[in-house]
């Protein structure tokens, strides 16, 4: 029994469910603020890869709130801190190694090119005294809690 198929204009592609869930965990990670996943196109191997976006660790004491992100093999000359608005943002760019003409790449999973992750400042953040560091490969950004947003401790008399 030979079976024919029409021809279908708007069919751009086989239907893959595996296609599907990947659109559906971009999806997901965009809800929790993750970067979304793309696969290397090969029908051999997929592999997934990531558009390049740093981790950020944010924590919080009576001071003031902190901000690590990772940016391994970033140099501080291509790393910015900017705040305006009330939005703190890191930006910069990681640069693509050299291809030496003797060495045969095998594989590239680690992304490059440029990054940039915005947080809105908490209430009670003083946005004019932020600090930040580099050292090896993180970025700690310091940013005050405004005199008026630092608890206070009360004594209170009971009659």
């Amino acid at each position: 029994m030979n079976m024919i198929t029409k021809f279908n204009p708007f069919r751009t592609a086989e239907w893959n469910p595996y296609r599907e869930l990947q659109e559906f965990e971009n999806r997901l990670a965009g809800f929790f603020g993750r970067a979304p996943v793309r696969t290397n196109g090969d029908k051999k191997e997929a592999i997934a890869l990531a558009d390049w976006a740093p981790l950020v660790d944010i924590s919080e004491d009576e001071k003031e709130y902190l901000v690590k992100a990772e940016l391994p093999e970033v140099k501080k000359d291509d790393v910015r801190v900017t705040v305006e608005n009330g939005v703190l943002s890191i930006s910069g760019e990681r640069k693509v190694e050299k291809e030496e003409k003797d060495k045969k790449y095998h594989r590239v999973e680690r992304a490059y090119g440029c990054f940039e992750r915005s947080f809105t400042l908490p209430e009670g953040a003083d946005g004019t005294k932020i600090t930040a560091e580099f050292k090896e490969g993180v970025l700690k950004v310091h940013l005050p809690k405004a005199e008026n947003a630092k608890p206070k401790s009360v004594t209170v008399k009971v009659a």
